[in-house]
């Protein structure tokens, strides 16, 4: 199964960027074909029209996916889903006209892809709407009994029962005690007691047991598990299965052997040096591409408010070491008169110009002369002030974890967890941060970095 890091990527979702390219390329081939002959579509058909199909391919599934249409809540909605994909289209065609004025002998043919366009939008509709009816968007087949309430294995259930594309259904749960058969929680009924493991395992036909004991010393059944095991049922642990399933190491009951005995966590001299040498280049591109809208914000700001272009901050960086972080500022002079504090969601302290940066990460720009100079990397943990620094760590198991890799200008957490101000929101922060710091890798990287570029350009930004 393919993963991003230690991610699985759901089956479902390869399907269907499978079956759109495969009908993106029906398509063209029908457009190809109601504009010539039969034999001229055959003699027209070579290697160079297979490359121009692969163009074309390639737009059409970049817009599905910055149009959310491989996100699985908008999937599942009948009329998101319709007018998703007729503004990706849309977008789709504008891209390839750019690309066919400046690249003319990329062209398919004269109309080739505007005839082709109706022709993707009805074979997607049609075979996803296929989708909904046969109910293979529905729940899953994976039968899964939990051992145990802990809070891990609580929210798993949760988060299972919230992304039908697992493939997963959560049959029920197995209490430590006998008092509690019945109970419901997280929508799923207490079956039993974790000693009847086996008889609920055979009756209610489970091919998946995962255990969230709030203490295994004396309350793991492993004989039970054993045999299970070994009859063909699956024994996975909550935090390794939240860790595969959704991308992030809950703290919550993990013990530090956890991570000790975990895989990953490796840091070659040769993955340094090459994510530094990304590094360079990505940060260098960006300031000369982003040059022009640079002196445009620095101007705004300037116009808008009282105060200097460039805010200046401590933060925490890799070992522990303070540095000295740039950004645009976007609150007034005086925001942190009375100290130091969380900026806030709809923040009064935003000036006007700071709320249209913040959208946009604009603000972020002057942090690319961070990473040139080596304080931060373009992924890795966003850095935090002292000041929160110090009491997060007494407050969150294994939070000062996230220094040991450079801090970055974008990162894991900040494309998979929405703005928040709290120690709540940096505890699920720090989750994420640990499964990008165990699964560290340049193709993880370009990974997030790819996935910044559609929140930005879609305006989901930190505020």
């Amino acid at each position: 199964m393919p993963r991003i890091g230690g991610q699985t990527v759901p089956k479902r979702l390869l399907l269907l960027v499978l079956i759109d390219s495969v009908s993106i390329a029906l398509a063209l081939s029908a457009a190809m074909y109601f504009r010539s002959s039969e034999a001229g579509w055959a003699a027209d058909f070579d290697f160079l029209t297979v490359v121009r199909f692969a163009l074309v391919i390639l737009v059409c599934e970049l817009t599905l996916y910055f149009n959310d249409l491989y996100v699985f809540e908008v999937v599942r909605r009948r009329s998101s889903l319709v007018t998703h994909l007729v503004n990706a289209l849309g977008i789709t065609c504008l891209i390839l006209a750019l690309l066919y004025y400046l690249a003319p002998s990329l062209q398919l043919g004269r109309g080739i892809t505007l005839y082709a366009a109706p022709i993707i939008l009805a074979l997607i509709l049609s075979w996803r709407l296929s989708l909904h009816a046969s109910g293979l968007l529905a729940r899953g087949s994976g039968r899964v009994l939990i051992v145990g309430t802990a809070h891990t294995g609580v929210t798993l259930a949760r988060e299972i029962l919230a992304h039908p594309e697992f493939n997963l259904k959560v049959i029920g749960f197995l209490d430590e005690r006998r008092d509690n058969l019945g109970q419901t929680i997280a929508n799923c009924t207490i079956l039993g007691s974790v000693a009847q493991l086996e008889e609920v395992a055979a009756r209610e036909k489970i091919n998946q047991v995962v255990i969230s004991l709030a203490d295994r010393r004396g309350t793991t059944p492993a004989r039970a598990l054993m045999r299970l095991k070994f009859s063909g049922v699956l024994v996975d642990d909550a935090h390794n299965l939240f860790e595969r399933l959704l991308g992030t190491i809950v703290v919550d009951n993990l013990s530090p052997s956890w991570l000790i005995l975990s895989d990953g966590f490796r840091k070659s001299s040769i993955l340094m040096a090459g994510k530094r040498i990304l590094d360079l280049f990505f940060a260098a591109l960006l300031l000369l591409l982003l040059s022009p809208i640079t002196l445009l914000a620095a101007l705004a700001i300037r116009l808008d408010s009282r105060g200097p272009v460039l805010f200046r901050q401590t933060r925490v960086g890799q070992g522990s070491r303070p540095f000295e972080i740039l950004k645009f500022r976007s609150m007034r002079a005086d925001a942190e008169a009375n100290g130091p504090q969380w900026a806030a969601d709809s923040d009064s302290r935003i000036t006007r110009v700071g709320k249209f940066l913040r959208t946009y990460r604009l603000d972020e720009i002057p942090q690319l002369f961070n990473v040139l100079i080596g304080d931060m990397s373009l992924v890795g943990p966003r850095p935090e002030r002292p000041e929160f620094t110090e009491m997060l760590e007494q407050k969150i198991s294994f939070f000062g974890l996230r220094h040991t890799v450079p801090p970055g200008l974008t990162g894991w957490a900040q494309i998979k967890y929405p703005y928040g101000a709290s120690v709540e929101d940096s505890k699920r922060k720090l989750e994420l941060d640990l499964f990008y710091i165990k699964h560290l890798a340049i193709s993880l990287d370009l990974a997030i970095i790819f996935e910044t570029a559609k929140v930005v350009l879609l305006g989901r930004g930190a505020k």
